[in-house]
């Protein structure tokens, strides 16, 4: 019986090929379309979800009354957390670095500063070592097992001595274990750990509670929730931060709903991968991961929703069959059968097309959207059943109920040309405007990031990037950041290419050695709460950003104290320190360290990414902080001169070095690849439920003409015009669309303002946007429709009535 309705259902579909081709493609491209935007949500979704425990370990967060927060902490806390924090069952610091190992084989690699703790707190597996003990000694390295393969080939690492020449210094480490390489869908990426003591800064900071420049992270003990914890952190809070709690009472801050002006909180690990609002800014929003999956749901329901309104449309063409064969005695559950395994048939040629369309667009998708897919995830158990039960699910809606329908015919009124079954006109509407909905929501959104795109990168920052060269220095070769600035301002300093150099400890932008910095000082003026950004530069920074001055002057080397205690703040800095005219005025930001007098005031810059506002920003020239980067200005017709000039030059001062410059319009244009890729994903995916629901529209509209065709002859016998004819038939589908324009512009302001949210620059949702999305939605369908409906009404008459 089986085999007999699977040799009719090919028959049939072979005997309809166009309307069979229609559904074939459709299914195959959003078999394989939802599978990998299906893959890509899980994977985001899955970020540090590996970890042993992971509902356990949170990273502490300040909260303060005023609604700022970070995750920037001191160094005294630990130790702190360590003694008094007794629902911990480990806590350690996170920090990161990036260094030059010397040695034979020279490679640049990141390494982590991390407590012993961090192997309870996190699943690192260990491949050789043991993690009780790989962290005791202030000597000890930890390495990945691709860094100990780059460095010691198939030789025992264990043991061996490694020399680095970053770190903030020189110093040699002994190798105490080797760990998996980290996950990739992992939030902490790096090739070697080691102890937080070896920096260069620890002893200087380590008990000051004003300086901030590490994550924490706490793995509670079973049984303890993050609420029962955080009050217990409101203790730590009162005593360490007294001086900020009675600043912020002075200043008549209200406290929070707790009653706390400055608490401790923490923040689940599952949700850092998700936190635009952190000290980068470098987070995913879960919006992203959420509409991932709704666009693989939509481009399915659109597939599914053609298949469906073709199977109604046919179930007409079809009833004198149905009549035929209850006739001979046919029985609903055999008919019901027979048409469901002509849909089977389909899905069944649809998954297997789709699932090597995924397997040969798998490499292309990566390298677009910047994702890590493998075939891996594609062939694990849970989503095989997943497919699967998609599979069986669409296969059952698509095919079941036009299937009932077409059963349910009556064989006597079908057989008479009297179709009496239920009526699926208003079924196959309701539908149409589903699809032509989500395509027009689609249209909607890849507008508005598009406009939010071009507002993030034409917003002045502050500064200006164009014609600005970043070079990444190395410890190394007895060449520190601070002479190799030195050296490039000296070679550089009679081409007439080059404007100015000056060097930074933070890049501008996202530089291609991926390094990032950060470091935050907090203390008290004058009774007021000061909290900024600590940045590190040299001289001509002004002039190599080309940022104006608003009071006071530039550094200067006519100024002998100025590399030893002025500092440049911007307009926000000035505003927390309360001053009418900052310029002469005093700062201490660490009570045991020197007095920096401000000797000059910029406009606010962003120094990272336009997620989050300007923040204040102190500029300093303060040479026990070794410069990190180079900055070059050239002329506008000099830049590829001086890049190629900027390569002979490094290989002199560093022969084994790597150079990685980049140009700073270029790493700022980097802070937005994600939403990049997100408008990508957006506009490939309108493209698709447009093209997707046009198919649908043109078969939906080829059988309706089919169906008027002596009606049309009749029309145009008596006079009626082509452009009359086409109005006709086009406008029933236009009322369609129209419908599905007005539900789609409320759910598209609703889901686009919600994104929004997490930029703190951001334009406004204007109302033309949703016009000139519905209108290019109704031009398309017109389009659509129009082909064959001019095809129609320029039919010969005589042939239309001869052939009814």
């Amino acid at each position: 019986m089986f085999r007999n309705y699977l040799k009719i259902a090919f028959r049939t579909l072979s005997k309809h090929k166009t309307h069979s081709l229609i559904n074939l493609i459709g299914l195959s491209v959003a078999f394989a379309s939802a599978t990998l935007l299906f893959m890509t949500a899980w994977f985001e979704w899955s970020y540090d979800r590996f970890h042993t425990d992971s509902e356990r370990i949170y990273r502490l967060y300040i909260q303060e009354s005023s609604g700022e927060s970070t995750s920037i902490m001191p160094y005294p806390l630990t130790p702190a957390l360590q003694t008094e924090l007794t629902d911990a069952e480990a806590v350690t610091r996170f920090m990161w670095s990036q260094t030059e190992f010397v040695g034979e084989k020279r490679v640049a690699k990141d390494i982590r500063f991390v407590d012993p703790a961090v192997f309870k707190t996190f699943s690192f597996p260990f491949i050789q070592g043991d993690p009780n003990t790989a962290l005791n000694e202030l000597s000890s390295m930890v390495l990945t097992e691709d860094m100990a393969q780059d460095l010691f080939g198939t030789e025992n690492p264990i043991g061996k001595t490694l020399r680095t020449d970053g770190l903030n210094t020189g110093r040699d480490f002994v190798v105490t274990g080797v760990i998996a390489n980290p996950r990739s869908n992992s939030s902490f990426q790096f090739d070697a750990l080691v102890r937080p003591e070896v920096r260069a800064d620890y002893q200087p900071n380590k008990a000051e509670w004003g300086n901030r420049n590490h994550e924490i992270f706490v793995k509670l003990k079973p049984g303890i929730d993050a609420q029962t914890a955080e009050r217990r952190l409101s203790a730590l809070s009162q005593k360490y931060w007294q001086a900020d709690i009675a600043e912020a009472k002075r200043r008549g801050d209200k406290p929070d709903e707790r009653g706390e002006y400055i608490s401790l909180r923490l923040q689940p690990l599952t949700d850092i991968h998700f936190d635009t609002k952190g000290v980068m800014g470098g987070g995913i929003s879960r919006t992203y991961v959420y509409a991932l999956a709704l666009i693989g749901l939509f481009i399915l329901l659109i597939a599914g929703i053609n298949y469906v309104n073709l199977s109604l449309a046919r179930s007409v063409t079809r009833a004198r069959e149905v009549g035929v064969r209850k006739s001979l005695g046919a029985q609903p559950g055999q008919l019901l059968g027979q048409f469901w395994a002509e849909s089977l048939v389909v899905c069944v040629l649809a998954l297997g097309i789709g699932f090597g369309l995924v397997l040969w667009l798998r490499p292309s998708f990566n390298r677009l959207f910047g994702t890590r897919l493998s075939t891996d995830l594609l062939f694990q158990p849970g989503t095989l059943v997943a497919i699967g039960l998609g599979f069986g699910l669409i296969s059952l809606l698509t095919g079941g109920y036009p299937a009932w329908l077409m059963a349910r015919f009556e064989a006597v009124t079908v057989l008479k040309g009297k179709l009496k079954g239920p009526k699926a006109g208003g079924l196959r509407s309701v539908l149409i405007v589903a699809q032509f909905a989500l395509a027009s929501l689609l249209i909607t959104c890849t507008l508005l990031i598009g406009q939010q795109l071009r507002f993030l990168r034409e917003r002045p920052l502050g500064f200006n990037e164009e014609q600005v060269i970043s070079l990444p220095l190395r410890n190394q070769d007895n060449l520190s950041g601070n002479r190799a600035v030195r050296l490039l301002r000296d070679r550089l300093r009679n081409n007439p290419d080059v404007v100015s150099v000056s060097g930074t400890a933070s890049n501008v932008g996202e530089g291609i050695d991926g390094g990032m910095s950060r470091s935050m000082s907090g203390w008290t003026h004058n009774n007021r709460e000061v909290q900024t950004d600590w940045l590190r530069v040299d001289f001509d920074y002004l002039k190599t950003l080309d940022m104006n001055l608003l009071a006071g002057r530039d550094f200067s080397p006519a100024f002998s104290t100025d590399t030893a205690s002025a500092v440049i703040i911007t307009q926000s800095m000035a505003k927390q320190l309360g001053e009418t005219n900052p310029v002469g005025v005093f700062i201490h930001p660490d009570t045991t360290g020197p007095k920096y007098q401000i000797v000059g005031v910029i406009p606010d810059f962003n120094l990272y990414s336009l997620r989050q506002k300007a923040t204040p920003i102190t500029m300093h020239l303060d040479a026990s902080t070794e410069l990190a980067y180079a900055l070059i200005r050239t002329t506008p017709g000099g830049m590829i001169r001086v890049m190629d000039q900027l390569k002979g030059l490094w290989r002199e001062m560093a022969p084994t070095a790597s150079f990685q410059a980049s140009f700073v319009n270029e790493n700022t244009n980097r802070w937005y690849v994600r939403e990049e890729r997100f408008a990508t994903i957006f506009q490939l995916a309108a493209g698709l439920t447009i093209l997707l629901s046009c198919m649908g529209l043109f078969a939906i509209a080829l059988l309706s003409i089919e169906q008027r065709t002596k009606e049309i002859g009749v029309r145009k016998v008596l006079g009626a015009s082509v452009p009359g004819l086409v109005a006709l038939i086009s406008k029933d589908f236009l009322k369609l669309v129209l419908i599905a324009v007005l539900i789609a512009s409320p759910v598209a302001w609703y889901a686009m303002n919600a994104w929004l949210q997490d930029f703190a620059y951001k334009i406004d949702i204007e109302w033309w946007v949703f016009a000139g999305a519905g209108l290019l939605a109704l031009a398309i369908a017109f389009v659509t429709v129009s082909f064959q409906s001019v095809k129609a009404a320029l039919m010969n008459p005589v042939r239309s009535l001869r052939a009814e």
